[in-house]
């Protein structure tokens, strides 16, 4: 076990005084006035407080690097039971993963996939004596960001007070960023106990082991959430467009919208419905799911714990009541653009007639000289 093994080099570090020297700068020992005498509790309170390893030596001055108190990663009254925070973001409407692969190449988890809408990164700032002993590659030692090309980004074992730092290195490569973004939070609890792979609870998920694929398969769902979340409130804002046509109508008889302004309507519904399905890729397979049966266990589970089948049928719904209003409006539309041509005909012919009684009675007066 890695944990365990970083306990037993943390009990030989402090049980000597070495010169401040000797330490590296990013690796610094916190006061252990309040470790207890159980040695199975002293390991759980540390936690190694990561960074990024190559392109982001910003982090360095912004945090403090070195081993913190982790405690409240561990659930009360179970040491053996680690929990990570999962907060999902939908910050903009596009991301360019390639350059932003480019600059953080470093932190980029290799894929197990062919999957090309997504890249996780880890970000890891351990003491070098630790390098190799197992802990770097332990979930709760390290941070993740899983970032997605139609704009979500999910965010593993990262504190509150680093959001921003790891939000911006996304927000240096989107477009079409949004003024407000939307959030949600979820739990993941590693139990290397649970006689299962995973166990589900409410607003968390136990697993007996997360590793990177557990990471991909969870922020995939997570960030499809809340990105269907920002799709549903803009096709809430159609619908509100249309509800407020019809009481309109319902109390003039009659509505004013300009045809311009309807086919803008039609482009957005179409192209949010496009962008669920194409660029979230809500239906599509996981390959990660599809070769193990444990993530697809997880898949399948998160999916129906956010509803994700539910939600988009009660936007197909929302989609359909504005398909029949846009199809309605262009009926009368085009009746009041077949009015008016009928008008404009009976003018000509009613002018044409008019000529032509001036020319006959001009005729017939010039004859009768």
């Amino acid at each position: 076990m890695g944990r365990w093994a970083a306990y037993r080099l943390l009990r030989r570090l402090t049980s000597f005084s070495p010169p401040s020297s000797v330490l590296p700068y990013t690796f610094q020992l916190p006061s252990l006035s309040f470790l207890s005498s159980d040695p199975t509790t002293q390991f759980h309170r540390f936690k190694p407080f990561s960074s990024p390893s190559s392109s982001s030596a910003a982090l360095s001055q912004d945090f403090d690097y070195g081993f913190r108190d982790f405690s409240h990663n561990y659930v009360e009254d179970d040491y053996e039971t680690a929990k990570i925070t999962v907060k999902a973001y939908f910050l903009s409407t596009s991301i360019n993963l390639r350059s932003m692969q480019a600059e953080n190449a470093g932190n980029v988890v290799p894929p197990t996939s062919r999957t090309s809408n997504y890249v996780t990164f880890r970000f890891c700032s351990l003491p070098s004596d630790m390098i190799g002993m197992g802990v770097e590659n332990s979930v709760i030692c390290n941070r993740y960001m899983v970032v997605f090309q139609y704009g979500s980004a999910v965010l593993f074992n990262v504190e509150d007070h680093e959001i921003d730092f790891f939000l911006n290195i996304a927000r240096k490569h989107a477009s079409g960023l949004l003024p407000e973004m939307r959030k949600d939070d979820y739990i993941v609890k590693e139990k290397r106990t649970l006689t299962e792979d995973m166990q589900g609870g409410a607003d968390y998920i136990i697993l007996k082991h997360l590793d990177t694929d557990g990471i991909r398969i969870i922020g995939s769902v997570l960030g499809q959430s809340i990105a269907l979340d920002y799709f549903v409130s803009q096709v809430d804002v159609m619908v509100e467009e249309f509800a407020d046509i019809n009481r309109g109508m319902e109390k003039t008889g009659t509505f004013t919208m300009r045809r311009k302004k309807l086919f803008q309507l039609v482009g957005r519904a179409n192209s949010n419905l496009a962008d669920v399905i194409l660029k979230v890729g809500l239906f599509d397979r996981s390959e990660i799911a599809w070769r193990e049966a444990k993530y697809a266990q997880i898949n399948e589970y998160l999916r129906e714990e956010y509803e994700v089948t539910q939600r988009f049928g009660n936007l197909d719904i929302k989609l359909k009541f504005v398909e029949h209003n846009i199809h309605f409006l262009q009926e009368v539309l085009q009746n009041r653009r077949s009015d008016l041509l009928e008008w404009c005909i009976i003018i000509l012919l009613s002018i044409e007639n008019v000529i032509s009684v001036y020319e006959i009675i001009r005729d017939s007066a010039a004859g009768s000289v």
